[in-house]
């Protein structure tokens, strides 16, 4: 679990501090801590950071160091694991489970589940959840397995990107919502649109319209709490289930959300990386059933068009037979 980086000419006048901080990114708090644990190599050698560089020198920092973890209580779970190396986890949470540990969940979060993985791989590192989804979206959160991997991603701009199930039928099937959101007055959970809110920019794309709720695709460019649900709330059309934005559903028992595609840098390798979790069965059964539904709607309309054909062409028999 090290990074390793070989110092380029232009970086010969600067000292092992200002490499570490201006070139890496490492934090202030962080380059501090690792000083303190003597966990900074130049050439295989322990070294003073306020030296500097020459061309071709190899830096090196070993963030394997063992952590305190026992903060959270393990718990067996069935993650499902969608990618994973020695430096971050990517798992696919279902919906109905906390990402992080609470006063309600404090020992059957995701983070829990992770806690028991990392206990079973003997990996002695802190949970770190790079993303968070609410409790009842499902899709995917990133676990970075050291701090160096946590800040580097949280600066970047992770592109998100979900599927939902809005009531009603768009007009616009393809626009972009700007519309700032604030915590609601008197609430610590809800959120709603207000002036004097952060900016918030939600893209979207309906993929399938079923005449009472529509399949759409989101892409975030902003990321607040709610920001889908809020937003889809805003232009009427709350997400199907979503009982504290809209109301809730006969055909699911949660809100339509799952975070289904995330791209972003590698921190060690710097390759792009991109990753899809499949759709969740509770939106599978509701698109395979109302697509079936349109089908058979569609075969009925299309009899009775072709009925309607028939009926025409027979009382018009006369008038053919004249051509």
């Amino acid at each position: 679990m090290n990074l390793k980086y070989v110092v380029p000419k232009k970086s010969e006048n600067l000292s092992i501090n200002q490499i570490l901080k201006n070139e890496l990114g490492l934090s202030t708090r962080l380059l501090q801590k690792l000083i303190g644990l003597k966990k900074i190599y130049l050439n295989n050698e322990i070294i003073d950071t306020r030296l500097f560089c020459k061309e071709n020198d190899i830096l090196e920092i070993d963030f394997s160091y063992q952590e305190d973890n026992s903060n959270i209580v393990p718990c067996k779970m069935n993650l499902d694991i969608v990618y994973e190396d020695d430096f971050l986890l990517i798992v696919n949470k279902p919906a109905g489970i906390a990402t992080h540990p609470s006063c309600l969940h404090f020992n059957d979060s995701l983070s829990n589940g992770v806690k028991f993985y990392f206990d079973e791989i003997n990996l002695h590192k802190k949970i770190r959840p790079v993303n968070r989804l609410d409790l009842n979206t499902s899709g995917l959160v990133i676990f970075a397995k050291n701090e160096f991997i946590q800040e580097s991603l949280i600066k970047q701009k992770l592109k998100k990107e979900y599927l939902a199930l809005a009531t009603g039928s768009f007009s616009k099937k393809a626009s972009t919502i700007i519309a700032p959101i604030d915590r609601k007055d008197n609430s610590i959970i809800e959120r709603c649109v207000s002036e004097y809110g952060k900016s918030s920019i939600t893209h979207y794309e309906v993929l399938k319209d079923f005449g009472d709720f529509s399949f759409v695709k989101c892409i975030l460019e902003t990321g607040r709490t709610h920001q889908i649900r809020v937003h889809f709330a805003h232009i009427g059309h709350p997400l199907l289930g979503d009982d504290l934005y809209g109301s809730k559903s006969c055909l699911i028992s949660r809100q339509a959300l799952h975070c289904f595609k995330l791209g972003f840098s590698h921190p060690i390798t710097n390759e792009t990386l991109v990753f899809i979790a499949k759709i969740p069965s509770d939106f599978d059964n509701i698109i395979n059933k109302m697509s079936k539904s349109v089908s058979r709607v569609l075969s009925f309309k299309l009899v009775i068009y072709l009925g309607y054909i028939l009926l025409y062409i027979s009382s018009h028999a006369k008038d053919f037979r004249r051509l």
